[in-house]
């Protein structure tokens, strides 16, 4: 492979895997600033990919190279970067670090086979990549542990390793120690270290197939290094043992030997489990394998925008070949894995015949010309115009759907008005265009408040979303505070008179009519009585009291709120044979209500969320105090799994959960999770009553 230059990728042609066999996809997981970046910075410079390591603190790595991550200095995206290493493509897809962009770090599971987990040796294991082990185990993603920073001065390999096998289980073994600078093998026999190679050993041969091997080796036998391979690549591809190897991205110690078990040790897309089929109704599809001459089955795994190739799609085949210029079906049906479809529309179901465009294979933001991609690799796809993030690919005659791997729901609403009036039709296209690239994110128009707000997975989330919708879409937006739909109801029963009596020469307007107001339970709604005798209101204007109710309900009577829960009962009124008339009698309806409010007086109701939020048992008297400061009602609590997690169920009123997502994270060090769902409206304290008054407009 022809190298590149200086930390940027060039045009040289795109690797070619000779099957599913000589792949390994492998996504970079870990905390923020482990060095995953430079990690796969200094594996293309090992592969010949590159001439020389570029710099996250100089903008000049192939991964991070959005506008946003240089200002920043750190990942915000999914990043794919290829080479070879003896004979094997390796696809590396860099994940971002930070907890906003955890959709981006899910989109590289599904798309890869393995996971690396990289561990800063100054660092160690922090509870966010304690939380993602876990996740992938739950899954059954292989997982691999690298211990990075080796030069750091503060650096403790060997206290890290200790760390991550309390963090992670006792079947993290490392197959390299660092010593004096360099890396001495375990799996190849370096006798000095006898414990650490016996408990690899030990831990390798417990996987094997060959059920001898443990009594020869108990016996004295020396096992063969290329039969202790096989067994560490099966054991590796279980998920039941997990290697530990330190790199030094810096100086490259250790890059050699990573790459080496990549090739020899990780699996390969014919180990991959492969992800459940449907048809597009939502019926149980086929079964597909690893097959390059199987059926077309592929899945857009990440959406950008590029500015001269348009829309990209990075996809992961997992069964079939994908061709330029070829036809295919793209299904688009989450609402099929759901309880329903997204009710504000952002990812709503679709299904598109469409043209393959360019076929490449992405080296960061370079794209490569690729001839094809076979089952078990990843491609870019160009102009796929319909394609969004989850969506499938297959063939036209016999379209599928895969179920779509899940994705967190995003809690943080940020509320965004245009500065400019002309950028108005600008900003639904691109927040279209957004809700395509980003899954983790959905927009909302609200109709009670009257709002645009983008629910996203955190601060970090947010800005890089505003950040793109001003860089790529030209829309400058500015965040406003978030309103929450309050409402009002009576207070008790009363009556009220609606008089609307003009006359000023010619045809006048007369409407008069009586009302008896009760509230109602909680949810009841609006009823209307007509209990109106002899006529003294017309039949043909009865309705338009009516009518003139509901409208005045809907703009409030005291701060504006929308009434609801009323009864309201006609009981008398009069009328005038020329001077009535239906807006008449629906302007004396409103009059009449808003009289009996004055009597009866109004209350605000705000709406109350319940939520769980999922929180480590050493947390959850810390959880449960904020809960309560937040004028929320305790539920209950109750074991969540068997890693010492704890579901914490509460009502909380929406005014104090606009900022919890951040403030969760904060309390929690990035570890705890909750969801919400709408529970009720409820009266609003009186003297949080008393701080809303001076916001009406329907929403504070």
């Amino acid at each position: 492979m022809s190298r590149e230059t200086g930390g940027q990728a060039g045009q040289a042609g795109a690797p070619v895997a000779a099957g599913p066999e000589a792949i390994r996809n492998v996504v970079v997981v870990g905390a923020a600033g482990a060095g995953k970046t430079t990690l796969v910075e200094r594996l293309l410079v090992q592969a010949g990919v590159l001439n020389r390591a570029g710099s996250v603190d100089d903008g000049t790595t192939v991964c991070d190279f959005e506008e946003v991550e240089h200002r920043q200095h750190r990942s915000v995206g999914l990043a794919l970067a290829t080479l070879v290493h003896d004979g094997v493509k390796i696809n590396l897809l860099d994940a971002p670090g930070y907890v906003d962009f955890v959709g981006e770090v899910r989109a590289g599971l599904r798309a890869a086979d393995c996971a690396l987990f990289v561990v800063a040796a100054n660092e160690g294991v922090d509870e966010p990549t304690r939380v993602l082990w876990r996740e992938c185990a739950d899954v059954g993603m292989p997982r691999v542990v690298v211990v990075s920073k080796l030069d750091h001065a503060r650096a403790d390999v060997d206290g890290v390793v200790a760390q991550a096998r309390d963090a992670f289980g006792e079947r993290v073994l490392p197959v390299y120690l660092h010593e004096d600078g360099r890396l001495v093998g375990l799996v190849t026999g370096d006798h000095q270290h006898d414990e650490q190679r016996a408990a690899l050993i030990e831990g390798i041969i417990e996987e094997s197939e060959d059920e001898t091997l443990m009594d020869r080796y108990v016996a004295g036998e020396a096992i063969a290094s290329d039969l202790l391979l096989r067994d560490l690549e099966l054991a590796v591809a279980r998920a039941s043992l997990h290697p530990v190897v330190p790199v030094d991205a810096m100086s490259g110690v250790g890059a050699e030997e990573l790459l080496d078990l990549v090739v020899a040790g990780f699996p390969s897309p014919l180990e991959h489990r492969m992800p459940t089929v449907f048809t597009p109704a939502g019926a149980p599809g086929p079964a597909i394998s690893c097959d390059p001459a199987g059926p077309l089955v592929a899945e857009v795994v990440k959406t950008t925008t590029d500015p001269y190739l348009g829309r990209v799609s990075l996809v992961r085949v997992f069964s079939g070949t994908v061709l330029p210029d070829a036809s295919v079906h793209v299904s688009g049906h989450r609402s099929v894995f759901a309880a329903g479809a997204d009710p504000t529309a952002s990812h709503p179901d679709h299904d598109e015949e469409e043209r393959i465009g360019s076929l490449s294979v992405p080296l960061g933001k370079a794209h490569r010309p690729a001839s094809s991609a076979i089952a078990g690799d990843l491609c870019a796809i160009g102009r796929l115009s319909h394609a969004e993030t989850s969506d499938t690919l297959s063939s036209v005659d016999s379209p599928l759907v895969l179920e779509p791997w899940r994705m967190p729901d995003p809690q943080l609403p940020v509320a965004i008005r245009v500065l400019s009036k002309s950028d108005e039709d600008k900003l639904g296209s691109g927040l279209q265009r957004l809700a395509a690239e980003d899954p983790t994110l959905r927009v909302e128009h609200n109709e009670e408040t009257h709002q645009i707000v983008l629910w996203t997975m955190g601060e970090a989330h947010a800005d890089v979303l505003l950040d793109r919708l001003a860089t790529r879409y030209g829309v400058a937006v500015e965040e406003v505070e978030v309103r929450v739909p309050l409402r009002e109801t009576l207070v008790r029963p009363a009556t009220g008179l609606g008089r609307h009596v003009k006359q000023s020469g010619g045809h006048g307007q007369y409407a008069v009519c009586s009302v008896e107001v009760e509230p109602l339970p909680q949810g009841s709604g609006f009823e209307f009585v007509d209990k109106v005798v002899g006529g003294a209101v017309p039949r043909q204007f009865i309705p338009s009291v009516e009518k003139g109710v509901r409208a005045q309900m809907s703009r409030g009577v005291g701060s504006g709120y929308p009434m609801v829960d009323l009864r309201v009962t006609l009981t008398d009124g009069k009328a005038h044979s020329v001077d009535s008339s239906d807006m008449a009698f629906q302007t004396a309806g409103g009059l009449a209500l808003r009289d009996a409010a004055s009597g009866g007086g109004t209350c605000l109701l705000e709406p109350v969320d319940e939520i769980g939020v999922l929180v480590s048992d050493a947390l959850v008297g810390t959880v449960m105090g904020d809960l309560s400061a937040r004028r929320g009602k305790v539920l209950g609590s109750e074991p969540s799994g068997d890693d010492g997690m704890v579901l914490v169920r509460a009502h909380v009123p929406q005014l104090e959960l606009r900022r919890y997502a951040a403030e969760l994270r904060s309390l929690s060090h990035g570890t705890a999770s909750f969801t919400r769902t709408y529970a009720h409206h409820e009266r609003v304290p009186d003297q949080v009553a008393a701080r809303l008054g001076a916001s009406a407009g329907g929403a504070a």
